[in-house]
Formats: structure tokens, C-alpha cells, sequence
């Protein structure tokens, strides 16, 4: 087991006074077969007059909190520790045909079979359509085993694509990150759930944390690291597999996740409705440390 500790801080700064702030945090951390929890908190300035836990409809943990004093200025610390298994060592070979894979979604057996099935379809952010299959279709050539495929196709957007934090937006679609091959990991996530689905697989979003490691001989920098995202996709008899395109690998016990949905919709670290600001900027910054 390695044990982390991960270190949230996220400020707004409003150019005029914000009366009441409405807010909604994907930030805890998930309970896992290979991620276990051990303790999370949130310390939030100026402090919530309301403030409630509840579970989304994909199982994350949600917190929501309401201001109502008069301020320029809200921040919001998430502080987690938690322990993580090493990934399990998988031949991607013994997959199975990827068609025979995404023919048996199609009778899904079992509740989380059925659950996995949802992950198939359009969402906010993600639509399926034949441009993507097209693409997927070059790493998903008949009979070839599903992860073998699928991990081609990560490499494929890993090469092709243009790491460019200047490129896009939260709000960037996937027809537009397909035209410029450029962005970040969520649009890289975005694009490569868009080819599986177009396939007829299912594939979530998955948002966590990527512990960063400083280049030979550096000391690792106290928040340098980010928040992260992913892809997972389901195996029928194996379960969830993450797959990084952002980084051209499986997920490994250096992802941490946080939540998963469809796409970055309903998933967002942190979102909210103000009354008042006027204009504002956010600033994050995220460290995440081996204990």
C-alpha cells in the first residue's frame, strides 16, 4: 500500500461583493477495491451558513455548502490521506475479441453489468457519432483482443494529439478538440470515450490526481501537481480499467481517483451560483505527496 496525502486549495476573488454563494464540491476522494480512504476535510473561509453530504447518482461523494455573508473572496481547502494498492498486472491479450466484449453489454448480466451498459451512450459533453468509430476503428481491427485495442488507441491519441493548456476550455466540445488535436487531459479523456462509445463500448470519466515526479536530482516542488483526468473502460468478467491518454499508460497506483461520471459535467471539482462578484478569477493549487 502507498499511503498519500493530497492538498486541495481553490480561491475565488470577486471584483465586487458576493451577498450569497451556492456551491457544489466533487473533491473526496473515492472508496475503492484498490483505494481506501482513511480520513477528509474541508475547511472553507468565510465559513457556510448550510452545509450538507450526499451521494450523486453515480455513487461520488457530494459536498454542498451555502454562504451568506457579505465577501470578496472564497476559499476552499480539501485535505485527504488515503492508501492505494499497486494495479494489478493484466495481459491485455486475454481480453477477449472487443466484439464479443461489446455484444455482451448488449444482454448486460448483473447489477453492475447493467449499471456499466449506461456508460454506452451520448452525454452532455461526449457524443458518439461515425467520425469517432472511424477513428477508433484503425486500433480496433476485427478480432483483436479488447484492452490490446483499446491501449492502441490511447497511444494514438497520446501521439497525435498536442499536449496545450492554452487550446481549449472547460467548455471545449469534442468535435472541436478532434479538429484542432490539441488540448489537455479532460479533452483527451472526452475524445477517447467518444471513440469507445461510438463502438458500442462503455466508458466513464474519471477525475482524480496524478502524483507528479520531478525530474532527476530535482526536489519535487510543494504545489506543482493538478488535478487530472481519465478514462476507464469496462471489461465484462474483469471490471472498470483505466486509461490515461494524457500520459500514454494504465492507470497505476499514481492515480488517485476522486469521481466518476459520463464527462466532466457531472463530475467538476468544484462548481457553484453566486449573487453579486461582478468579475472574477479562480485560482487552484493542488499538492499531492507520498506519507
Amino acid at each position: 500500500m502507498t499511503k498519500y496525502r493530497v492538498s486541495h486549495t481553490t480561491t475565488y476573488r470577486y471584483g465586487e461583493p458576493v451577498t450569497v454563494s451556492h456551491n457544489v464540491l466533487h473533491l473526496a476522494p473515492a472508496n475503492t477495491p484498490r483505494q481506501r480512504v482513511e480520513s477528509f476535510t474541508l475547511d472553507i473561509t468565510p465559513a457556510p451558513a448550510v452545509q450538507h453530504t450526499r451521494a450523486d447518482y453515480f455513487g461520488n461523494r457530494v459536498d454542498c455548502f451555502t454562504v451568506q455573508d457579505q465577501h470578496h473572496q472564497l476559499i476552499v481547502r480539501a485535505e485527504s490521506v488515503l492508501d492505494v494498492e499497486p494495479a494489478f498486472a493484466l495481459d491485455a491479450h486475454v481480453t477477449g475479441a472487443w466484439e464479443q466484449m461489446r455484444d455482451h453489454l448488449h444482454h448486460p448480466q448483473g447489477d453492475d453489468e447493467v449499471l456499466a451498459s449506461e456508460y454506452r451512450f451520448d452525454s452532455p459533453m461526449v457524443p458518439t457519432g461515425p467520425e469517432y468509430a472511424a477513428y477508433a476503428a484503425e486500433s480496433f481491427t476485427p478480432g483483436r483482443a479488447l484492452l490490446d485495442a483499446a491501449l492502441d488507441l490511447v497511444h494514438r491519441i497520446n501521439t497525435g494529439f498536442v499536449y496545450d493548456q492554452k487550446a481549449t476550455m472547460v467548455t471545449t466540445t469534442v468535435p472541436e478538440v478532434f479538429v484542432k488535436r490539441r488540448g489537455v487531459c479532460q479533452d483527451f479523456a472526452h475524445f477517447g470515450i467518444a471513440c469507445l462509445r461510438s463502438l458500442g463500448l462503455a466508458a466513464r470519466y474519471v477525475s482524480g490526481y496524478l502524483e507528479t515526479q520531478p525530474p532527476p536530482g530535482q526536489p519535487k516542488l510543494v504545489g506543482v501537481d493538478a488535478s487530472h483526468a481519465w478514462m476507464s473502460l469496462w471489461c465484462p468478467g474483469i471490471g472498470w480499467i483505466g486509461l490515461d491518454p494524457t500520459n500514454d499508460c494504465l492507470a497505476s497506483d499514481r492515480h488517485l481517483i476522486v469521481a466518476v461520471g459520463r464527462d466532466f459535467t457531472d463530475i467538476s471539482p468544484t462548481k457553484g451560483v453566486i449573487l453579486g462578484g461582478g468579475t472574477h478569477e479562480v485560482h487552484a493549487v493542488v499538492d499531492v505527496s507520498r506519507i
